[in-house]
């Protein structure tokens, strides 16, 4: 049973920052990466960031390389995503996700998904 829990959105001017936390229940040893996901109101959900579990590589979106980092504690079974420089198109629901199995991880392995936590960025 996996189970993920987003924390840490909110409102923010323009320029500012959010730190987001996911913690995961289950098992690491057989998940292959977790990620961060976005829906903004009106559009489809968007892969932002991700990261495998075991090597630690991370990928971005193009639209938030360079402002947004994603980091893991596997011991604590947490993910994280630094937001800086937000933007007033950052404004959506954010969502956490797991991918399990072997191989490469794409944005379409995701298969356990949190509840969202809302991010607000006012101009």
């Amino acid at each position: 049973q996996v189970h993920l829990v987003e924390s840490g959105g909110g409102s923010v001017q323009a320029g500012g920052s959010l730190r987001l936390s996911c913690a995961a229940s289950g098992s690491t040893y057989s998940r292959k990466c977790m990620g961060w996901f976005r829906q903004a109101p009106g559009k489809e959900r968007e892969g932002v960031a991700r990261i495998y579990t075991r090597v630690g590589s991370m990928y971005y979106a193009d639209s938030v390389k360079g402002r947004f980092t994603i980091s893991q504690d596997n011991a604590k079974n947490m993910v994280y995503l630094q937001m800086n420089s937000l933007k007033p198109e950052d404004t959506a629901m954010y969502y956490c996700a797991a991918a399990y199995g072997g191989g490469y991880c794409d944005w379409s392995d995701f298969g356990h998904w949190g509840q969202g936590t809302q991010v607000t960025v006012s101009s």
